[in-house]
C-alpha cells in the first residue's frame, strides 16, 4: 500500500499517466478479489465498507425493480446494515417478509420458497452469521431464487476468509464483502454483481464505479483489501482447519467444566472462527470487563451494535429470553490465536464465571 500512500498519489479518474496507473491497481484489486469468489473478473465495485455495499445492494435493487414488484425477502438475523435498510424501504411502500430461524439460527430454504410471490424481487440472506456463527444453506436458497427469476443477495463478511465464498455455485446475483474482515485496511469494502444485475446508485456524483459509487476511490485501501484477498485464498483453508480444531477445544472445555453453559449457534454448520456461549445467573458485560483485566477480549455481540443495552435481536431470534441473551459471550478466533491463549481462557473463565455467580441474586435465588 505505501507507494500509492506516498509517491504513486493519481487519481484514477484522470487520463495522465499517474492517473492510468492508478486505474491499473484497481483493475488488479478487482482481479485478485473476483478469482477469491470464484467471479468473472470486473465484477467488483468498491465502497467504503460492507455496511454502504449492503446499502447499495437492497435499496439499489429494489428501486431499480420497483416496476416488477416490491416484495423483499429476508431473515430475522441479518446485520442490522441490511434490517435497517429493509426498514427504510418498508416508509417507501415495499413490502418485506422477515423469515423466522430454528432455534440454531437456520432458515428454512423451503419457507424461502413459500414465501416468495409474484411481486418479490430480491432475496436477502447472509452467507454466515458473524454473531452465532451459524451457516445458512445459501446453495439451496441460491437454487430456488434462480429458478423463481429473484435476484439473491448474500452478505459474505462473517464467511469470506473463513469457508469457501463461490458466487457462481451458489447462484449470487449480489454479494458483499469486507476488507477489515480479511485483514485488509479498514474503511474498504466490496459488492459484487453479476453482470447483467440491474440496480440503481444511491448516491450520486462523478460515475466512478461503473456508475453506482461515485467519489474518488481509495486506491491505496483497495491495494491492500485486494493482496489481502490474494493471501486469504491461499491460505485460509489451512487457517480455518486450525482454528476450528481451537475453537472446538474451547467450546468443549467451557461445557465440560463450567455448569450452566451453554452454546449459541449451530454445532456443526458454524463458521471455524466463532463460539457463542451463554452462561445462566450472570451478564456478558460483566464477563467482558472480568475477562478484559486478565488480557482476554471477547464480546456479547456484533461490534456494531455494542453500543446499545438492548438484548441482540439474533440470539432472540433464536428463541432466547432476555436474561439469557444478556448471559452470552462471543469468543472470535484469528490468525493470532494459540493453544495457548486457549488453555488461558479455561483457567480463567471458570473462576470469573463462579466468582460473578457467587455476588449474583438470581443465582442466590434459585440455590
Amino acid at each position: 500500500m505505501m507507494p500509492y500512500l506516498t509517491e504513486r498519489i493519481g487519481n484514477p479518474s484522470s487520463l495522465h499517466s499517474p492517473g492510468l496507473e492508478a486505474r491499473k491497481a484497481l483493475d488488479e484489486s478487482r482481479e485478485r478479489i473476483s478469482k477469491f469468489i470464484n467471479g468473472d473478473g470486473g465484477d467488483i465495485i468498491f465502497t467504503s465498507g460492507a455496511t454502504e455495499s449492503n446499502n447499495i445492494a437492497i435499496i439499489g435493487t429494489a428501486m431499480r425493480n420497483s416496476g416488477k414488484g416490491k416484495h423483499i425477502i429476508t431473515s430475522s438475523i441479518e446485520h442490522m446494515s441490511v434490517i435497517n435498510p429493509c426498514k427504510y424501504l418498508q416508509k417507501q411502500g415495499f413490502e418485506i417478509t422477515y423469515l423466522p430461524v430454528d432455534r440454531n439460527g437456520r432458515v428454512d430454504p423451503d419457507i424461502v420458497e413459500q414465501e416468495i410471490r409474484e411481486d418479490t424481487i430480491l432475496i436477502s440472506i447472509q452467507h454466515a452469521n458473524g454473531e452465532i456463527g451459524t451457516i445458512q444453506p445459501i446453495e439451496k436458497i441460491g437454487k430456488i431464487a434462480s429458478e423463481r427469476d429473484v435476484y439473491f443477495h448474500i452478505d459474505a463478511v462473517a464467511s469470506l476468509g473463513k469457508i469457501e465464498v463461490d458466487v457462481k455455485r451458489a447462484n449470487v446475483d449480489l454479494l458483499t464483502i469486507s476488507s477489515n474482515d480479511i485483514y485488509g485496511p479498514r474503511g474498504v469494502g466490496g459488492l459484487y454483481i453479476r453482470k447483467g444485475v440491474k440496480i440503481q446508485p444511491v448516491m450520486f456524483g462523478g460515475g466512478q464505479e461503473q456508475g453506482l459509487r461515485s467519489g474518488t476511490e481509495n486506491v491505496a485501501g483497495i491495494v491492500g483489501f485486494g493482496i489481502a484477498a490474494e493471501i486469504m485464498r491461499k491460505e485460509y483453508k489451512g487457517e480455518a482447519e486450525r482454528q476450528a480444531r481451537l475453537r472446538d477445544k474451547l467450546i468443549a472445555g467451557i461445557l465440560e467444566n463450567i455448569e450452566e453453559s451453554y452454546l449459541n449457534g449451530h454445532p456443526t454448520e458454524r463458521l471455524p472462527n466463532n463460539a457463542n456461549l451463554r452462561f445462566s445467573y450472570i451478564e456478558g458485560e460483566s464477563l467482558i470487563l472480568n475477562l478484559d483485566m486478565e488480557g482476554i477480549y471477547a464480546s456479547t455481540g456484533s461490534a456494531c451494535s455494542s453500543k446499545t443495552l438492548q438484548p441482540s435481536h439474533v440470539l432472540m431470534a433464536i428463541g432466547l429470553k432476555h436474561e439469557e441473551a444478556h448471559g452470552s459471550l462471543l469468543f472470535t478466533l484469528g490468525r493470532g490465536t494459540t493453544e495457548a491463549q486457549i488453555d488461558h481462557v479455561m483457567e480463567v473463565l471458570p473462576k470469573v464465571v463462579e466468582k460473578l455467580r457467587e455476588i449474583s441474586p438470581l443465582y442466590k435465588k434459585e440455590r
